[in-house]
């Protein structure tokens, strides 16, 4: 990228140079410049709730399990479930009767989640719907006042992800991307152990989301209306980066004394998802819509200088017949670990650590956080337990007056990796800068606090 190109972008705001193409043809719209720092939501810590009020919009596979989960902490209450589906609706008022909660049910038309929002008795919006829905409904609930969970990602172009910042910042309200994998118990660990120096300096990572979805995606029943489907043969690029990317984030300190730079994305072909609904169009209509499309590549690989010098690579693969894998590559001058394939492994030199040396290390640096809820939270379950040991450190944090652990700005960074990757990929996987969504603040904000000092006064309900 010459220099006159990177004066343009970062004058402009954009992190996108998407003038250089018809609108509309990389998927993406002009984006708006982004204003001063209203207001430094990193670290930044809402009074106080002694009763968090929660109204839930998506009741379908992931938005029940976060219903089900909430009902099992203590000092929430659940006032108001919304989703298209009047059964699902009623599914989730029944699930959560047994604990007293009574909530209101939404579902007369596709704007009743809004009516939900508006209510004055909620503190917490949760948001588990199709992606297109994430930041309109976001940016709808932190306008009246309520913080908000979203799931990934938070926010499908630069826009949003700069929408979803400024809210933020105006209502100081708290945005939190609900990236579940910052809190498995492999994640955890390593980011404690890198805490204490184990590691030395992080110099390079790996991350993915590597996970064998056909049958999911072509199943008509298990994404309502087959939105994630449409997702994936309407763009071609990294569209799922969060999960690989989240954890690394908060290892690397990103936000937080370091920030990405610049971004370059390459994609192979489909091989797989066009033929498969070629096939399935020929005996139902409902997949004919899209015979024809270019679907997603089968992988995408995406690599991200930061400002200090840094590297990380994160893939995308939802097509190919491989085991499931998040990589969870953490290299520094002192050592490394790794996730995938399992077990997870820990190296000080050119050999893994032997099993019972794994062990004894994890015993000993065991994150405070696992100490003191991850045996109830493997009770729980949720993808192991990180689901839960997510949402009840969300609650601890609000009914404790503490900063969460994920902000608007890590929402939106990690986010953004989806749109700029497709920029990269349809132009020839040239480099563009990565917006600094704290706009400077990264120098200053301090890493998140996992010592659980404050807090951890939160019960559950087994």
């Amino acid at each position: 990228m010459d220099q006159y190109r990177r004066d343009f972008i970062k004058l402009t705001g954009l992190g996108l140079a998407s003038a250089a193409l018809p609108q509309g043809a990389s998927g993406m719209p002009a984006v708006r410049a982004a204003g001063p720092q209203q207001f430094n939501m990193c670290n930044y810590a809402a009074p106080k709730l002694e009763t968090v009020r929660i109204g839930f919009i998506g009741l379908g596979n992931r938005g029940m399990a976060a219903v089900e989960r909430m009902n099992k902490i203590a000092g929430v209450e659940i006032r108001a479930v919304c989703d298209l589906r009047e059964g699902k609706v009623n599914e989730a008022i029944q699930l959560v009767a047994g604990n007293g909660h009574k909530p209101q049910g939404y579902h007369t038309s596709p704007d009743a989640w809004k009516k939900l929002c508006e209510r004055g008795d909620l503190d917490l919006v949760y948001i588990v719907t199709p992606w297109a829905l994430h930041t309109p409904m976001a940016v709808f609930s932190m306008n009246h006042g309520k913080h908000v969970c979203v799931e990934v990602p938070a926010a499908k172009t630069i826009d949003e992800c700069w929408e979803l910042v400024e809210t933020s910042e105006k209502t100081r309200k708290h945005c939190m991307m609900t990236e579940n994998c910052c809190y498995d118990f492999s994640e955890l660990l390593t980011l404690n152990l890198a805490r204490q120096g184990f590691f030395g300096e992080i110099t390079y990572a790996e991350g993915a989301y590597i996970h064998n979805l056909q049958e999911y995606v072509f199943d008509k029943e298990r994404f309502y209306q087959m939105w994630e489907l449409k997702e994936l043969s309407q763009r071609t690029g990294n569209l799922y980066p969060t999960h690989g990317l989240g954890p690394i984030c908060q290892v690397m300190n990103i936000n937080r004394g370091d920030a990405m730079d610049y971004l370059v994305s390459m994609s192979n072909n489909d091989f797989v998802m066009a033929g498969t609904a070629r096939s399935l169009a020929a005996n139902d209509p409902d997949f004919k819509p899209f015979v024809g499309k270019p679907f997603n590549g089968m992988m995408n690989t995406s690599t991200i200088r930061t400002k200090k010098g840094k590297t990380i690579m994160v893939q995308f693969d939802v097509a190919s017949p491989r085991p499931y894998s998040r990589i969870q590559l953490v290299s520094g001058t002192k050592g490394a670990a790794l996730k995938y394939p399992e077990p997870a492994r820990i190296a000080q030199g050119h050999e893994w650590l032997s099993p019972e040396a794994y062990k004894a290390l994890e015993t000993e640096h065991t994150p405070p956080i696992v100490k003191k809820i991850g045996e109830a939270a493997k009770q729980v379950g949720g993808h192991g337990g990180m689901d839960f040991l997510m949402d009840w450190r969300t609650i601890d944090c609000l009914r404790n007056g503490l900063p969460l652990d994920q902000d608007v700005y890590d929402a939106a960074l990690w986010s953004s990796i989806g749109p700029l990757s497709e920029w990269s990929v349809a132009h020839r996987s040239n480099s563009i800068d990565v917006p600094d969504f704290t706009r400077g603040s990264w120098k200053t904000n301090a890493p998140i606090d996992i010592s659980m000092e404050k807090g951890g006064t939160t019960g559950v309900r087994l």
